[in-house]
């Protein structure tokens, strides 16, 4: 009888926390995506709505600008920018297909956050893993769920830019 090939799935790990001591809204995704691991970027899958949706609120063309320019303009605007899964196995891009994950110290990173007042999650699976890291109601912070950045996620674009349109308000406070 001759053995069936194992399969193998690599480990895959999420970027650094792009945030600083300014930071008052957190946006935490779940892991990146192949497109956004092979680029080495937050995502870069091209027809993920992410940048587009924060611009949108921020009122900046970030889709035009270069990804570290991305970067800096959330970070301008008073955003973090983070996943709730440290490293999991995963074959493909979808959320349901993370397993076996470690989630990431989003206590400690919160707590590091001085002007935090909202975290915000892209997405259900981002929710579900961070709030069982951050107990239900995300410590003192305001907890907003946000309709998936994803193009999986087949909501219209006017209906997703409506529910983010929510983090203004939090931008607005910390003005």
């Amino acid at each position: 009888m001759t053995a069936l090939p194992q399969q193998t799935t690599a480990l895959k790990r999420c970027f650094p926390p792009v945030v600083d001591a300014g930071t008052r809204v957190l946006i935490l995704g779940s892991l990146p995506g192949e497109a956004s691991l092979a680029q080495g970027q937050y995502y870069a899958h091209r027809q993920n709505a992410f940048w587009r949706l924060v611009g949108d609120v921020l009122g900046e063309n970030l889709v035009h600008m270069g990804y570290a320019a991305r970067l800096q303009t959330l970070l301008v605007h008073h955003v973090g920018l983070w996943d709730v899964v440290a490293e999991a196995k995963r074959e493909g891009s979808l959320d349901s297909n993370i397993r076996d994950h470690a989630g990431n110290d989003l206590v400690g990173l919160v707590e590091s956050l001085p002007k935090l007042n909202v975290v915000a999650f892209n997405g259900g699976t981002a929710e579900r893993i961070g709030l069982k890291a951050l107990g239900q109601r995300g410590g003192n912070h305001r907890v907003v769920r946000l309709p998936s950045s994803s193009p999986a996620h087949t909501m219209p674009y006017s209906e997703k830019l409506r529910a983010w349109q929510e983090l203004r308000i939090w931008l607005a406070k910390a003005r």
